[in-house]
């Protein structure tokens, strides 16, 4: 089982929050910082949060783009998955339950006469 560390992402405005997230194998490669407020010794993230999101948001936007593809487009689509941020990769896409990495609903309303 990984053990846990506490790691600090920034965004690109320069906003910094901590998230836990499994220790890397290999984690003599990160870079410990103190935290200024409380000197609190935290790894600091490879990437900006915003890079991380940026690695999501090609995949959510391929579901989309094919599921408006149907021959009859749903009212509504939910895609749900998982996502487990990482100090060195940034995001790795992973579980929700089970052995399905996504989760995708669609509905469509019935025709009001």
């Amino acid at each position: 089982m990984n053990q846990k560390q506490i790691t600090e992402f920034s965004l690109k405005d320069g906003t910094k929050f901590l998230a836990e997230v499994d220790e890397p194998e290999n984690s003599n490669a990160l870079v410990r910082v103190a935290r200024p407020d409380t000197g609190q010794m935290v790894v600091e993230a490879k990437k900006k949060f915003d890079d991380v999101l940026d690695q999501i948001q090609p995949v959510a936007s391929a579901i989309i783009t094919k599921l408006s593809q149907l021959n009859t487009p749903a009212d509504e689509v939910e895609v749900k998955f998982g996502i487990k941020l990482n100090a060195e990769a940034g995001a790795i896409f992973t579980s929700i339950s089970g052995e399905a990495n996504y989760e995708i609903t669609l509905k469509w309303k019935q025709d009001k006469v």
